[in-house]
């Protein structure tokens, strides 16, 4: 046999079984591609996050429940260049639908998704009353203690307000109530770690949980978008000096289902750990939970040299540098009730409220006092008097 001959043969033959190889390989790509999925009962649901990469498509495939390895589902994905196009949102499997049938409905995007909102200033009990009434929760919150389900979540805090951000959230019918909070509390863990590295260097905030507590008070103060920097800085000014935040949301969240609409001169001498106007500093626990906006308030306060606000009554507050400022801001708040024929209630939105609309108490003369010293030890920032900014 001549030397040409035998290694036309060798060719030959190494091109078979290089041939057969890839038949062999394709063979069983196509068999993972259309081989039913091992699923543990007849139906599984799951949500894709938005920005998900492939590699997390496939953990959190193979986390709900669907029996095939995530370095599969990934090969396979590569291979049908479906990896790129995955779109978020929730997911329905059934028993005898394959990879390929799972692949190809991500990268359309036909979701079988559900949503529940987490409104802005929400408690924790509202929370719960909102996925409790869904109809496409699994429940397993009922009998569940706040202790048992920080536990469940793996939450370092002791205390369940305002650890869950507010915002739209999808999910597949029938996914669970914990699930949908895991998924809640993880983004407000999130959103606070980058809001917190945004802070101004003086705050007088010493945790990202503290700032968490006054973002929470700033929420339930006000709904108007631009005054928030400014009653940020208001409640920043009074921790400065140890002056009480005297701020009546932290009242009303401390009397709890006592509170019946109404908040009267005796509710704000009636010490709860969440009365500001009996304790200095911030409540032990934030009151609500903050939105991003909140929450970039609170790191962000506004400079100036206020230490009192009061409601107008339209939505908006005036400010004041001193109480005797801020009892004519009452004064004209009070007569103006009174030119519309309204009774004038207690401004609710008052920093510190009612009790300074008469005679001046005791936290106040001594906040006056410290207002002072604070003055002549630090010389206060300057600002343009038409925009009240730096």
């Amino acid at each position: 046999m001549s030397k040409r001959s035998f290694a036309g043969r060798l060719f030959s033959g190494l091109f078979t079984l290089l041939f057969l190889g890839i038949l062999a390989v394709a063979g069983a790509v196509l068999a993972v591609i259309y081989a039913p999925l091992p699923l543990p009962s007849d139906k599984i649901d799951f949500v894709i996050d938005q920005g998900s990469t492939m590699r997390s498509v496939a953990r959190q495939v193979h986390e709900a429940g669907v029996g095939i390895p995530p370095e599969v589902v990934i090969a396979v994905a590569r291979i049908t260049k479906t990896d790129t196009q995955v779109k978020a949102g929730g997911y329905e499997l059934s028993r005898g639908e394959t990879l390929w049938t799972l692949l190809t409905r991500m990268s359309r995007g036909d979701v079988t998704q559900r949503e529940v909102a987490f409104i802005e200033g929400w408690t924790f009990k509202q929370i719960r009353v909102a996925l409790g009434k869904h109809p496409d929760i699994t429940q397993t919150l009922p009998g569940l203690d706040d202790a048992s389900l920080l536990k469940e979540l793996g939450a370092e805090e002791t205390h369940p307000e305002g650890l869950f951000f507010p915002d739209t959230y999808l999910f597949a019918r029938g996914a669970k109530d914990v699930d949908i909070l895991r998924r809640a509390y993880r983004a407000q863990k999130k959103e606070l770690a980058e809001i917190w590295a945004k802070r101004t260097a003086d705050l007088p905030l010493r945790t990202p949980y503290e700032a968490l507590i006054m973002a929470s008070i700033v929420e339930k103060e006000t709904g108007l978008h631009t005054e928030r920097e400014r009653i940020s800085g208001v409640f920043a000014n009074r921790l400065r000096i140890n002056m009480p935040l005297q701020t009546d949301p932290t009242v009303i969240y401390g009397m709890g289902d006592a509170f019946d609409g109404n908040l009267r001169r005796r509710d704000l001498r009636t010490d709860t750990p969440w009365n500001t106007y009996t304790r200095n500093g911030l409540p032990p626990t934030p009151i609500a939970a903050p939105g991003r906006q909140a929450l970039l308030a609170a790191v962000q306060p506004e400079k100036h040299k206020f230490f009192y606000f009061v409601s107008r009554g339209d939505g908006t507050s005036a400010f004041s540098e001193d109480l005797a400022g801020h009892n004519r801001q009452v004064a004209r708040y009070i007569a103006a009730m009174r030119a519309a024929g309204r009774a004038a209630s207690a401004p609710v939105q008052a920093v510190p409220g009612v009790e300074t609309a008469g005679e001046p108490t005791a936290a106040d003369a001594a906040a006056s006092d410290a207002i002072k010293a604070d003055a002549e030890k630090t010389e206060a920032p300057k600002t343009d008097p038409t925009t009240n900014k730096p």
